[in-house]
């Protein structure tokens, strides 16, 4: 039962991982307010999707306006740079990657979650599938606590909101699981790195989600260029 005097701010992106995060947060008993972010990014539809899985999981929405992919170098921020469809070497940092990206998130999270008296940030991070992302590695939040705790009054007072992770080690299929039992609407996520009206199923983002929902056993979650794959195959 949610305790309206335990409070967390949960970072929505609406993709599967941070959706599976708020309900997992609503699950441990927390009000939540979630927290979402237009910072330029191409596919804006996200927003449109985690204002209507916020309001499914009956959390507070917020959205932040707070352009940092008018800075350029990535290639969900700027469209003259590829979205890649083949993967990415091992230890080669993909162009995915937007700079400072949850760096900046957290510490507006940060602020958030000291103003409204919020115990914990929930985070939808995972280090399993997306190697590569400096920001997204334990050792990494492992340092922002540290920060978070030095560069608060509240964390100064010792009741500083706490990073919380839970699927940072966890893989992507264990995620798809995890979020079909805390009731996720998978179908309503997006998780694509391209704007357009469907899921494009070719990029990285698309085939890791794909791959999983086909090994969990739900592949009519999948999307269509999955799908079709499938039949043919």
């Amino acid at each position: 039962m949610t305790d309206t005097h335990k409070r967390a701010v949960v970072l929505l992106s609406g993709g599967l991982d941070s959706s599976t995060v708020l309900a997992m947060a609503i699950r441990d008993g927390y009000a939540c307010m979630a927290l979402s972010f237009r910072y330029g990014q191409r596919h804006t539809v996200e927003l449109e999707r985690a204002a209507k899985i916020a309001q499914h999981f009956g959390a507070d929405h917020r959205v932040i306006d707070i352009n940092i992919g008018s800075f350029g170098g990535s290639a969900l921020t700027d469209e003259s740079i590829t979205v890649p469809t083949e993967g990415t070497a091992e230890g080669v940092i993909p162009p995915t990657y937007v700079p400072g990206r949850n760096t900046v998130f957290i510490a507006v999270g940060l602020s958030l979650a000291e103003a409204i008296d919020a115990e914990r940030i929930y985070l939808g991070i995972n280090a399993v599938d997306y190697s590569g992302y400096p920001d997204c590695r334990p050792e990494y939040l492992a340092a922002f606590q540290t920060l978070a705790d030095l560069a608060t009054k509240a964390g100064l007072e010792g009741h500083g909101a706490v990073l919380t992770a839970p699927l940072v080690e966890m893989s992507k299929t264990d995620i798809v699981n995890a979020a079909l039992e805390l009731g996720v609407p998978i179908e309503w996520t997006w998780s694509c790195y391209q704007g357009g009206a469907e899921p494009c199923g070719v990029c990285d983002s698309c085939r890791i989600r794909d791959r999983a929902l086909i090994d969990a056993g739900h592949p009519e979650l999948a999307t269509r260029h999955a799908q079709d794959e499938r039949a043919r195959g």
